[in-house]
């Protein structure tokens, strides 16, 4: 059923790009590079699962992000287009995020890739076992691992 959903994803949005989509002067890298936070695509998931939130809302939600990484995160989503800012004039000052069409758009691939990790996660975290840490990133995996 993954394969199928991949297939009716790439039908719907995988028009031809010219042929060299990953090509490093191509659009369709700029969907890897705005994700390629650890947190981003949580977020966009959690906006799009449970609507407009404000950050101590999505601290709770989400778990194991600090406010610090949470602020760093929202700001690079809408600077990408992804999540909206709404500030409101009260006391005390509230502010909601919420999701933007192309946030909105994002939530059916980032549910293909969570389908995936389903699947192909214990492989990976074998693979990453037996081959052991990596110098370039620091140790550590999900929460919960």
């Amino acid at each position: 059923m993954v394969d199928g959903a991949v297939e009716e994803e790439e039908q719907d949005l995988g028009e031809d790009l010219g042929g060299g989509e990953y090509a490093a002067d191509c659009q369709a890298r700029v969907a890897f590079e705005v994700l390629s936070n650890r947190w981003d695509s949580v977020i966009v998931y959690i906006l799009g699962e449970s609507g407009p939130m404000r950050p101590r809302a999505l601290i709770t939600r989400i778990g194991g992000i600090s406010p610090k990484v949470l602020n760093e995160a929202l700001r690079r989503l809408e600077y990408n287009g992804l999540v909206v800012r709404q500030a409101y004039a009260e006391a005390p000052p509230r502010v909601d995020y919420s999701l933007t069409e192309a946030g909105t758009a994002l939530l059916g691939p980032i549910r293909t890739m969570g389908a995936w990790a389903g699947r192909y996660a214990e492989a990976v975290l074998a693979a990453q076992t037996r081959l052991g840490p990596r110098e370039d990133r620091p140790e550590g995996r999900c929460s919960g691992q």
